[in-house]
């Protein structure tokens, strides 16, 4: 009888620690998806700003080059990316988008082309849909973390090494930003 006992201690123990293996598994195949999405959006923005930055070249040589120098520095983000890497990336596209910007309001004609504003609403809806794909990934590493950090699954996580995951970080300059209240 004891024995008996015993052999279904260790059963439920393996079947518990297959399980919860699997979950984490489940759980991390999540956080690298979201992570890849965002890689996907942020590869069509830097398409769409590539093509801005061609349209730039008749208006202003300077300018055209040195965002070629910042589209030459970026890097693809995948499913292996870790959220440093994809703020790297987004940081990249703020400055060029920024600039980009900033040459449009330097020239009216190029700000009134009907390239221009076709592809600055791309590069808008992209720049959208990568704060959705932010909003995913750091949702799927709350429930990821929340697995690791909780008994009983923190002691599969520590059998397994699964570790917790890095959150992306909003713009702290967001945050400055002054009220447009009266």
């Amino acid at each position: 009888m004891t024995i008996i006992i015993i052999i279904a201690v260790v059963v439920l123990l393996v079947l518990w620690i297959i399980s919860a293996q699997r979950k984490f598994v489940n759980a991390e195949e999540l956080v690298k998806n979201a992570m890849s999405q965002i890689g996907v959006q942020q590869a069509s923005r830097w398409d769409a700003l590539t093509a801005l930055v061609d349209l730039l070249k008749s208006y202003n040589e300077h300018e055209y080059n040195s965002l070629k120098d910042i589209i030459a520095a970026r890097a693809g983000i995948n499913s292996g990316s870790t959220a440093a890497q994809a703020q790297a990336q987004e940081d990249l596209l703020k400055q060029a988008t920024v600039q980009v910007k900033a040459v449009a309001e330097q020239y009216p004609t190029l700000k009134a082309d009907a390239m221009y504003v076709k592809t600055m609403d791309s590069v808008n809806t992209y720049e959208n849909q990568v704060r959705m794909s932010r909003m995913v990934y750091n949702d799927s590493v709350t429930r990821y973390n929340r697995m690791v950090r909780q008994i009983p699954d923190s002691i599969a996580a520590a059998i397994f090494h699964f570790t917790e995951k890095d959150y992306l970080q909003e713009n702290a300059a967001k945050a400055d930003m002054p009220s447009l209240k009266m």
